[in-house]
């Protein structure tokens, strides 16, 4: 060892040792974990997946074990060594938050695998799936600063005065208070919405004047899905402070209603009769309400509204057209006279046939 070091500096020795055990540690980790994702991928495709997860932070951790039993056997300067000590501190820190993590996705898929949101009635499916994934990127979020602060605080300068600035300098602290306000805000908002629950994953919303779904919530911002297949981002703190709609708050079920004007010769029960055969005749009803109403009469038509109801939103809005294009269909073909038309009434006689001869006579003269 004495000769080697004569023409090989002293650093380099070092670095081999400990890069060595930590590169061969690392290979065999990765064949071992292989093995097991294979026979986990036998047992069960879930259980693989789960291990699949844990396979960054379990293998940073590894190394970092590696790297700090061979620290000694390098012999560094003892500065150097410390320095390097300190550092592999750091990092299994930011590991085991890392690994946390992990650990917190891993428990909401094992506990979310009861629920089912691709069938019919998920309302309590969705209930769930919104408050556990609100819940948990809260709790990273904590658990992240949680992390990096206790990394931090390992470094004496930041632990004697980084923690005496925060705590004293009541400007720095203002300013930091107002530039982390949209963030604490829609992080409170986050968990609120996972208490209440005024929206849930795949939730029919009417937002700013747009329809649609809502698609993903993050700890910041909402994705909604419009049924033309744009996204609107909208922030979190949009749902706890201003008013919309949501379509599916107790139910998937709803009602849709189809508003046609019509005049007043129309024959109304035979309408209704007409109503109830188009919804029998379709899979889209959920067999709950139909009905058919006069709701108003103005000067010069009579407004029907004709209430549907089908299982969910999209299959309402495919109900409601369908409804209006037969019920405008049936009119034409049977009723013709109802569809709506204009009145207007001449006060007094008039002379038809005068006033056309006296267009005629007036048009020979200009011919002249």
């Amino acid at each position: 060892m004495e000769a080697m070091t004569n023409w090989v500096p002293q650093w380099l020795v070092g670095a081999v040792i400990m890069a060595v055990p930590a590169f061969v540690a690392l290979v065999v980790f990765h064949w071992s974990f292989r093995a097991l994702l294979g026979l986990a991928a036998r047992l069960s495709p879930f259980m693989r997946t789960l291990l699949d997860r844990a396979q960054g932070p379990a293998a940073a951790m590894m190394m970092i074990l590696v790297l700090g039993v061979a620290l000694p056997a390098a012999q560094f300067p003892a500065d150097i060594a410390l320095m390097i000590g300190h550092g592999l501190l750091i990092a299994m820190i930011l590991s085991l938050g890392w690994a946390a993590a992990k650990a917190m996705e891993i428990a909401v898929e094992i506990y979310l695998r009861r629920f089912r949101i691709d069938v019919e009635d998920n309302l309590l499916a969705r209930k769930h799936y919104t408050q556990v994934n609100i819940l948990l990127r809260a709790a990273q979020i904590v658990l992240a600063i949680v992390t990096v602060a206790t990394g931090l605080m390992t470094v004496a300068a930041v632990r004697q005065y980084g923690v005496s600035l925060f705590a004293s300098a009541g400007a720095a602290g203002l300013i930091l208070g107002l530039a982390a306000r949209p963030v604490l805000s829609n992080l409170l908002a986050g968990v609120q919405i996972a208490m209440t629950q005024p929206i849930r994953l795949e939730d029919a919303v009417t937002i700013e004047g747009e329809w649609g779904w809502i698609e993903r919530i993050t700890s910041t911002y909402v994705v909604v899905r419009i049924w033309d297949l744009r996204r609107m981002i909208v922030p979190l703190t949009y749902f706890i402070e201003k008013p919309f709609q949501n379509w599916t708050y107790e139910t998937a079920h709803l009602i849709g209603a189809v508003i046609l004007h019509v005049d007043f010769t129309v024959p109304v029960d035979r309408l209704r009769e007409k109503l109830e055969e188009i919804v029998h005749g379709t899979k889209l009803w959920d067999g709950k309400v139909v009905a058919l109403q006069v709701t108003d009469a103005p000067a010069d038509m009579v407004e029907l509204r004709a209430l549907v109801s089908a299982r969910n939103s999209g299959e309402t809005w495919d109900l409601r057209c369908l409804v209006r294009e037969k019920l405008i269909g049936f009119l034409q073909e049977e009723y013709p006279n109802a569809l709506p038309r204009r009145r207007t009434e001449l006060a007094g006689s008039v002379d038809i046939e005068g006033l056309v001869r006296s267009a005629r006579g007036k048009t020979a003269v200009a011919a002249k």
